[in-house]
């Protein structure tokens, strides 16, 4: 990952109605916390495009309540191609969503491209796909994220913070 400050970051699921909406309104609210993030494009897609239009899942949007989270208000899309160029950091949810839009990308885009465990908290993981299960599912799966977006906020505070001196930094 280059340099580059991150001004854009999309997160992506499957259907854009379960994983991606709650990671984008738990790290708009993780942000918010802590006075940060104004400057930041956030938003959610999903690879494919079955709903289109619609709200997240019920229960979603009820598990992000339950943790004074609002996404109610966010609506499915699916990726479009500008979207490669408009966002810094592209975070899939799982390996699936990470090799689906690796290879919709083209070729330079694809550095911005990260599973969203992995580059939020450097451990190998996938945020699993709660759509067929039950409301325990939803809360494990807001947990995974209240700890990857905590993580990834500092981790962008850390990176906006290193020194613009050419040299490496171990903070990326």
């Amino acid at each position: 990952m280059s340099a580059k400050p991150i001004k854009s970051i999309l997160f992506v699921c499957l259907g854009n109605i379960c994983r991606s909406p709650l990671a984008e309104g738990v790290f708009r609210a993780v942000l918010a916390e802590r006075g940060e993030g104004r400057d930041l494009v956030l938003d959610s897609a999903g690879t494919g495009g079955w709903h289109t239009g619609e709200q997240p899942d019920r229960r979603s949007i009820a598990v992000a309540a339950q943790h004074g989270v609002d996404i109610s208000g966010q609506r499915a899309r699916k990726v479009l191609p500008e979207d490669f160029s408009r966002f810094d950091l592209i975070l899939g949810m799982d390996r699936s969503n990470v090799s689906d839009l690796k290879a919709l990308a083209p070729q330079d885009a694809r550095e911005r491209i990260h599973l969203y465990l992995e580059f939020a908290q450097r451990t190998a993981g996938d945020v699993p796909d709660p759509y067929y299960e039950d409301q325990r599912a939803f809360a494990a799966v807001y947990r995974m994220i209240r700890e990857a977006s905590e993580a990834l906020a500092k981790r962008l505070e850390a990176r906006a913070s290193a020194p613009a001196s050419g040299q490496a930094s171990s903070t990326m």
